[in-house]
């Protein structure tokens, strides 16, 4: 669970606050100064308080709709009508000129302004655990680490108090969101279709009788772990008290209502569609509007090496219906700008066709859609080939400005206003970037 008061893993030995390190902030620092180090206990504080607060981005929150999978970029974002690697899939117009989705994307279509599509999208891994891992953290798997997930980077940056888990995960299959080397209090809280309350966070007894166990435990556990040798092990180890008093403070949170989809007004549930990712998106928005900061909703059935072209035209029916009612309805609480809105799975489809109608794995050219706080709607970023030249199913020519998972997530680390080339400390003292790409200056909002 990610918790607003969590103690975090790695600790500087100097100060005892979390280490983070900026290379930008410590040369200009040095610089102007003489010498960082001379800097007093206070200043080094209100600095670090300073770089890790948001310098005036609009994003404040992350919404990621994971297409578990690989979705074809050619039956999506990415178009190919008429050409010999298109298939059956035809285009539609958006309200952006010169801008084409596959069709079944109509709703998202007439919102297209709103979006900034990126068909160019590269990558090192074609296995699907591994590259959901690398999307999700914008790092290659690595044994000898476990990154954190782009929501558990969120939360460990940007602090606040909220009753109920800052990062969520809606109808997790395939590596839910994870607190990575920044601790398991950063892992995502996981729930599954939201049709009523959450369950185990409800008392089993009534209400006095669930008092009278709680006043228990408390006399029971709290003066062991007052103890002097046991609370340090309980304030960096074990957070026994502070998980304990989580969950009592989650249990009777007001908040808990956003859990649930079926409280929502009908029209508003109707909007979304009457499926589970429908419902999760539309909690997704609730949960943002109470201040959670980042929300993972997941639509699988995107794997299709076999009838492609049927599997992804009745996934569109789900996904093009609840993308574009989550866009609006982020609007209509005036969240949008505030909210960065992502749309990926872990690689696109073949351009080959395979003898059963299906495409393969294929990270060297896929497609991927933004919107929201910082991002610039109506653009479209890179191109592939309608009808590329391959070898042995590698491309030669088929991407025009290449982007990389790396840079994706130094973009989306940019609109939430938290510094990309940071370092932060792992249990073990190695110093980690936060991103090892660059931010793609076009999507982002001048």
């Amino acid at each position: 669970m990610c918790q607003a008061d969590s103690v975090r893993p790695a600790f500087d030995s100097s100060c005892g606050s979390s280490a983070h390190f900026s290379r930008r902030g410590f040369l200009a620092g040095a610089t102007a100064a003489g010498s960082w180090l001379g800097l007093s206990a206070i200043a080094s504080k209100l600095a670090q308080a300073e770089e890790a607060a948001p310098k005036g981005a609009p994003a404040k929150s992350v919404i990621v709709l994971w297409l578990q999978g690989g979705p074809s970029q050619l039956e999506t974002f990415d178009p190919h009508p008429g050409s010999k690697i298109g298939g059956p899939t035809r285009a539609i117009e958006t309200n952006v000129k010169g801008l084409q989705l596959a069709e079944g994307f109509e709703r998202v279509a007439e919102l297209a302004d709103r979006l900034a599509v990126v068909r160019s999208m590269t990558s090192k891994e074609g296995d699907h655990e591994r590259a959901t891992y690398n999307l999700k953290t914008g790092f290659r798997s690595d044994p000898t680490l476990l990154h954190p997930a782009i929501g558990a980077v969120v939360c460990h940056q940007l602090e606040d108090e909220l009753d109920v888990p800052r990062y969520v995960s809606i109808l997790p299959s395939q590596w839910p969101g994870r607190g990575g080397y920044l601790g398991d209090q950063f892992d995502a809280f996981q729930i599954g279709d939201p049709v009523g309350r959450i369950p185990d966070l409800q008392s089993p007894v009534a209400d006095e009788r669930f008092q009278r166990r709680v006043e228990a435990l408390q006399s029971i556990v709290e003066p062991t772990f007052a103890q002097k040798r046991m609370k340090g092990l309980d304030e960096q180890k074990t957070l026994h008290l502070k998980s304990v008093r989580s969950a009592l403070k989650m249990m009777s949170s007001e908040h808990l209502a956003a859990f649930d989809a079926t409280s929502a007004p009908k029209e508003l549930r109707e909007a979304y569609g009457d499926t589970a990712f429908g419902r999760g998106c539309l909690t997704a928005v609730r949960l943002i509007e109470k201040g959670v900061r980042c929300v993972e909703v997941e639509l699988g059935g995107w794997d299709t090496h076999v009838n492609n072209f049927e599997s992804v035209k009745a996934n569109l029916v789900t996904l093009d219906q609840a993308f574009a009612a989550l866009i609006k309805d982020l609007e209509d609480r005036d969240l949008l700008k505030h909210t960065l809105v992502v749309c990926m799975g872990e690689f696109g489809r073949t351009p080959r066709i395979n003898p059963t109608d299906g495409r393969d794995h294929w990270p060297h050219g896929f497609s991927l859609a933004l919107a929201g706080g910082g991002i610039r709607g109506g653009v479209v970023h890179g191109q592939t080939a309608a009808d590329p030249k391959l070898a042995e199913d590698k491309p030669l020519d088929d991407v025009q400005d290449p982007v990389t998972v790396e840079d994706v997530h130094a973009t989306m680390l940019s609109c939430l206003g938290i510094d990309f080339e940071q370092e932060l400390m792992t249990p073990i003292q190695r110093p980690m970037i936060i991103s090892q790409g660059k931010p793609i200056e076009r999507l982002i909002e001048a």
